[in-house]
């Protein structure tokens, strides 16, 4: 009997140590929370634009050749006089020593009309000869002059034709594009080199054709660097007077105020006009909500909605109706007092039990005072309750 026992004693035993262990509950999260409640639209309108140099230069070769080689490369930091590209320059050379050739033989021919009308001078003060004939001596050696002259003036221009074969930086600033490469044969004044002058810094932004007539020169914008999350200031410089071919919208130009830091070329800056009028909507009272609490639910937008009774929550679709600054108006599906999950939107689940997240509100000097005081009291408790001393 005592052997059934036992024997049923240890089945038991390993039936419970072979049953699967339950399987750990799930932490519950913490999740922030916003209130829906209504606000004014306040339609005040943001541009995009691109930081860029308020002097651009497109740099060619004054004179047409075959490129041999381009030092300049994209993105290169260079100083006004440093060379950018050459071309080659032998044909130059031979018609800037062909030029010196010509100039040599129009100086020996003034020299030898200079020498016969000194001579035929001579010759008619001693009257051996008309004075017709010293005239035609004297308009000889002028026109040898005139030859020498156009001669030196031929010979300096071909020696500039050889100098052009080297381009040259006019402005220090940073090269932006290339538009030519070694090898290629470039006309006179062709754009090789695009370079970005150091200095004034400008805003570039496009401005539909129903908006153009609030923005004027000299009006304040504020810029936030898109990359660096800061804030400048700026005025507007120049306003198109005509829209752009392709895009039909007006180019608009803003200038940073002084002792502001500049952004790098090409940023992105979100341009925010001041004192331009807003659209009629101001004024109506809406249901917004940041972009954080966005996420996408097939082909909608959906929110989680939190049920304060179970603590669980919800996914509720929504309709967006526009973009209010960095918020979202909602446009239907949302109804004031609820409560919507606004951070962390895309690791929550449909009926998941949360809490709303608390922030930890740091102890004051008094507090952190008296709980060191308590705690100094707990560690000395036990020595004094110990034996005494004999």
């Amino acid at each position: 009997m005592k052997i059934s026992v036992f024997a049923l004693a240890s089945a038991a035993a390993l039936l419970v140590a072979c049953s699967p262990t339950a399987p750990p509950q799930e932490p519950i999260r913490a999740v922030r929370v916003i209130t829906v409640g209504t606000t004014e639209l306040t339609a005040a309108h943001e541009y995009a634009g691109e930081v860029k140099a308020q002097v651009e230069s497109r740099l060619g070769f004054r004179v047409g050749g075959k490129i041999i080689k381009r030092q300049a490369e994209l993105g290169q930091r260079v100083k006004a006089g440093q060379v950018l590209a050459q071309l080659d320059p032998q044909d130059y050379r031979l018609a800037a020593d062909a030029a010196r050739s010509q100039v040599t033989a129009a100086q020996t021919t003034r020299d030898l009309a200079a020498a016969d009308f000194k001579r035929y001078q001579e010759l008619k003060d001693q009257n051996f000869i008309s004075g017709a004939e010293l005239e035609r001596r004297e308009a000889t050696l002028k026109s040898a002059q005139a030859q020498l002259a156009q001669a030196q003036s031929q010979s300096a221009v071909q020696g500039n034709q050889a100098s052009y074969a080297a381009l040259l930086a006019d402005v220090s600033g940073v090269v932006t594009a290339v538009e030519a490469e070694a090898g290629q044969v470039v006309a006179a004044g062709a754009p090789v080199v695009r370079i970005a002058a150091d200095g004034v810094r400008d805003v570039v932004f496009s401005v539909p054709e129903d908006r153009v007539a609030g923005i004027r020169v000299g009006a304040p914008v504020r810029l936030r660097v898109w990359a660096q999350s800061t804030e400048l200031a700026g005025k507007v410089r120049e306003v198109a007077a005509s829209s752009d071919p392709a895009t039909r919208t007006y180019p608009v130009k803003v200038s940073l105020l002084d002792g502001q830091p500049a952004p790098a070329l090409g940023a992105t800056v979100s341009v925010i006009p001041q004192g331009a009028p807003v659209a009629p909507v101001q004024g109506v009272a809406v249901i917004k909500l940041p972009t954080t609490a966005l996420r996408q639910e097939g082909q909608s937008t959906a929110v989680w909605v939190l049920e304060p009774a179970s603590m669980t929550l919800k996914s509720q679709v929504i309709q967006i109706a526009t973009a209010d600054g960095n918020e979202a108006v909602v446009a239907a599906g949302l109804a004031p007092g609820m409560l919507v999950v606004s951070a962390g939107v895309h690791v929550l689940s449909p009926g998941q039990k949360v809490t709303i997240y608390k922030e930890k509100v740091a102890l004051s000097q008094a507090e952190r005072a008296h709980d060191a005081i308590k705690s100094g009291a707990n560690a000395l408790a036990p020595a004094a309750s110990g034996p005494a001393l004999k």
